[in-house]
């Protein structure tokens, strides 16, 4: 089985200056490895340094306490750094470009306005949860959140329901897309780190996603609306109020934008691609037919987005009234806005080659020998969820996370590392308090107060996260871990 994007990082340490032995005694590796994280988890919530600086430093401080020399440390950093950015981070790069032409053809807009349409009013909050997961797919949380924001608003005007009915359903369909389905980057530094397959790990996170996103969306909505009673915010009204909201609504529906079929095959496209090829892995792993080939080709998860990023220049862009011009505008527009996860990822991926050079992934596996694949999959979740209660952010849980849980992997069925990738994924989103950008954003968007915010926004992701691990341990179990 080939497992993809992890192949470039595991050739990028096999050429690395690996140490072949323990860089120090065993307990001077466990304390470098707290310090190390604990260096990290002050310098964000404390000191508020940017996670990139902070996962470089507690990345160095880890090598020095293990007792590595400052030069070793230093280009065990830059190894992981740039093995991580050479596969995740051209992958992130083409997600994001994907989404801003989806977002910017108006082929967004016309898969949710087409949903909600012909949506009756009781069936609202799910279709909401369907709009947040398919518009969640290809785009990071903040971006979704805010193409989102004023459709949530108008169809609150319009059905008369609960805010909490139908904000919370679409955003625990991003929430669930962000923290268990890849192409975010949180979920594919999981996989590169890890070694799991991309097909494999996409299958089971749309599989777990969708318990979570019924349970955390539509269900607890109803509970929500009554511990939440708010007014819908005075957001996108005209001078003459709601009347000038619907005309400016109308006017944006008269745009050109792409027919809903084609909007939906090209979110789909590459989804297609990577599961295709997953499948094919499974069934016939050692066949070496035409068919085959071409199918790891096209699956292959840099291929299948390139493809999707040229497809949606005929799928998305002409349809949507783009030219040449725009389509170039949209493209280069989308890449400021994801360096800084670019650098968040990539230092990820250095503090994870820090932690197998010094021998402290050696130590962690010695813990966790005689485990088996359940309480591996617990432990994963609990020390993701402990990063993400202390920083408040869940890309920099995940990679910290599968940076400690790398050594563990190396007696785990493809299958089961998948799942572990979920766990991480899962534990990532626990307990989104004042310390997460996430948290003020839907505060302020929804008009709430911190306690409501709390009330709605903190439990979602609770219950999301409890249920991605649920669901993590159910398929465990089918499959024999």
């Amino acid at each position: 089985m080939i497992d993809l994007p992890s192949s470039a990082l595991r050739v990028a340490a096999a050429a690395a200056p690996a140490a072949p032995h323990p860089a120090s005694s065993e307990p001077q590796l466990i304390l470098a490895a707290v310090v190390g994280v604990a260096v990290i988890v002050v310098l964000i919530t404390w000191l508020r340094i940017h996670p990139f600086l902070s996962l470089l430093l507690g990345s160095l401080v880890t090598g020095l306490v293990a007792g590595m020399a400052a030069d070793a440390a230093t280009t065990s950093f830059i190894t992981g750094f740039g093995a991580t950015e050479g596969s995740v981070g051209i992958l992130i790069a083409l997600g994001a470009m994907y989404g801003k032409l989806l977002a910017d053809s108006g082929g967004a807009d016309r898969i949710v306005d087409t949903l909600v349409s012909r949506t009756s009013v009781r069936a609202l909050p799910w279709v909401m949860g369907l709009v947040g997961a398919i518009i969640g797919l290809p785009m990071f949380f903040e971006i979704g959140l805010v193409l989102l924001i004023p459709v949530i608003i108008l169809v609150t005007r319009r059905s008369r329901l609960p805010l909490m009915r139908v904000a919370l359903p679409a955003i625990a369909g991003l929430s669930a897309m962000h923290g268990l389905v890849p192409p975010h980057p949180g979920p594919l530094v999981a996989i590169g780190a890890l070694g799991a397959n991309l097909g494999v790990t996409l299958a089971f996170g749309v599989l777990v996603a969708i318990p979570v996103i019924i349970l955390a969306g539509p269900v607890f909505s109803r509970f929500a609306a009554r511990w939440v009673p708010v007014d819908v915010p005075g957001l996108f009204l005209g001078t003459e109020g709601e009347g000038d909201d619907a005309a400016a609504t109308a006017a944006a529906a008269d745009r050109k934008r792409p027919a809903f079929a084609l909007a939906l095959i090209s979110i789909l496209l590459p989804v297609v691609l990577m599961l295709g090829k997953a499948l094919a892995d499974i069934t016939a792993p050692k066949a070496t037919a035409e068919w085959k080939t071409i199918l790891d080709f096209l699956g292959t998860p840099a291929i299948a987005l390139t493809i999707a990023v040229l497809a949606g220049f005929f799928l998305l862009g002409i349809p949507g009234g783009m030219n040449r011009k725009s389509l170039q505008a949209s493209l280069t527009a989308s890449l400021p806005p994801i360096a800084g996860i670019l650098l968040i990822v990539g230092a990820g991926g250095g503090f994870k080659q820090v932690l197998v050079d010094t021998g402290i992934g050696q130590v962690i596996a010695s813990f966790a020998h005689g485990s088996n694949g359940i309480g591996i999959l617990l432990l994963a979740w609990f020390i993701a969820a402990l990063i993400r209660v202390a920083t408040g952010s869940a890309t920099v849980a995940t990679v910290t996370a599968a940076g400690i849980m790398v050594p563990l992997t190396a007696h785990l069925s493809t299958p089961m590392v998948s799942l572990l990738v979920l766990a991480i994924g899962s534990g990532s989103l626990f307990l989104s308090h004042v310390n997460d950008a996430g948290f003020w954003l839907v505060k302020e968007y929804l008009g709430l107060s911190i306690p409501q915010t709390l009330k709605s926004w903190t439990v979602l992701e609770c219950i999301a996260s409890v249920v991605g691990l649920a669901g993590t341990l159910v398929i465990a179990l089918v499959i024999g871990g």
